[in-house]
């Protein structure tokens, strides 16, 4: 299984953050449907881009809470001063794919930011 964690400025259209998932995956070198689902904080739970993104894909979208989310931070590789101000996260988006690949899971791509949105992706440990 491969998540997208995602984070974004407040308004920040669905093609943004398609544009940053889908500079994510090219990084990755892999396809856009390779990813099985998208995850992002509580923060935002009622972010209408990435809302209508996860609709536009048909992927689930995971709103992880705060505890789940503070667990998953020490596997984190960026920090984002905004990210720890707004969340306590040191990255939303890289927490928020590792989180929702489940325990063991590893970064494939770091935080990497384009056009008001954040995006990282994890693969879980039994993806092959």
């Amino acid at each position: 299984m491969i998540v997208a964690g995602l984070g974004c400025r407040k308004g920040t259209s669905a093609e943004n953050v398609l544009s940053a998932l889908d500079a994510a995956c090219s990084q990755a070198g892999i396809s856009r449907e390779s990813v099985t689902a998208l995850a992002t904080g509580e923060i935002k739970r009622d972010e209408p881009g990435l809302l209508e993104l996860a609709g536009k894909l048909v992927l689930p979208l995971h709103v992880l809470d705060e505890t789940v989310l503070k667990q998953a931070e020490g596997r984190t590789k960026t920090v984002s001063k905004h990210s720890l101000a707004q969340t306590a996260t040191p990255s939303l988006s890289e927490a928020a794919a590792l989180a929702g690949a489940g325990e063991g899971s590893e970064l494939i791509v770091a935080r990497l930011i384009a056009n008001g949105a954040t995006c990282a992706l994890a693969r879980s440990k039994d993806h092959r």
